[in-house]
């Protein structure tokens, strides 16, 4: 989610394909493995323990000819999963669907569904992967740090707040040029069926 404008994910051409940086979720996953496996936290669903049997979905997944599908590359790879299910609007993705997510009927739910959506979207897509995870299941958005503004999601936060937010104190580059945008980023952790009242928020 750069602050470029992508909107129009289905139509953008393949050299406008913003990565998601694999080093940035590396990191991510090892501090939030590491806090799920805390004495303050109950992970019901033992991911903490066990993240090559959970259940994983990424429903805006990216990846071309050019790049890996970010999260389900790291996941697979450093986590031991066998797979991880993908959807993704672009024709020109790697997903093994390539549809609209809010068009999918998710009957057998998924144990954590982490993606970087677009960001006209976000609130959406979280509020689609919560009803898409098992009851204490997991949502993890990478948002802009700045998605807790807004009068508009004033209501979504009064009822869905995010468990952990991992702000990360680096700027990321979406592009292979290495460049960074204005904008600071969190990873975002929702539960399903608990919203505490206030977030934890941790910086790494």
């Amino acid at each position: 989610m750069s602050s470029t404008n992508r909107a129009n994910a289905k139509e953008r051409h393949t050299s406008d394909y913003y990565v998601t940086p694999v080093d940035c979720i590396k990191h991510f996953l090892s501090v939030w493995l590491e806090d799920l496996r805390s004495e303050y936290w109950d992970d019901t669903l033992n991911i903490g323990d066990r993240p090559d049997r959970a259940l994983w979905l990424d429903p805006c997944a990216g990846g071309d000819k050019y790049h890996k599908m970010s999260y389900p590359s790291v996941i697979e790879e450093e986590l031991g999963v066998e797979h991880v299910d993908t959807i993704d609007i672009r024709e020109d993705s790697l997903a093994d669907i390539k549809e609209d997510f809010f068009s999918q009927n998710i009957k057998d739910k998924y144990d954590v569904v982490i993606t970087n959506p677009p960001f006209n979207q976000a609130q959406q897509i979280i509020e689609k992967s919560l009803d898409s995870v098992v009851d204490g299941g997991y949502v993890i958005m990478l948002l802009r740090l700045n998605f807790f503004g807004s009068q508009q999601r004033k209501i979504f936060w009064d009822k869905q707040l995010p468990v952990w937010s991992y702000v990360h104190h680096k700027r990321m580059s979406f592009t292979d040029d290495g460049k960074t945008d204005s904008i600071e980023y969190m990873h975002a952790v929702f539960v399903k069926n608990y919203s505490p009242s206030f977030t934890m928020l941790k910086i790494i």
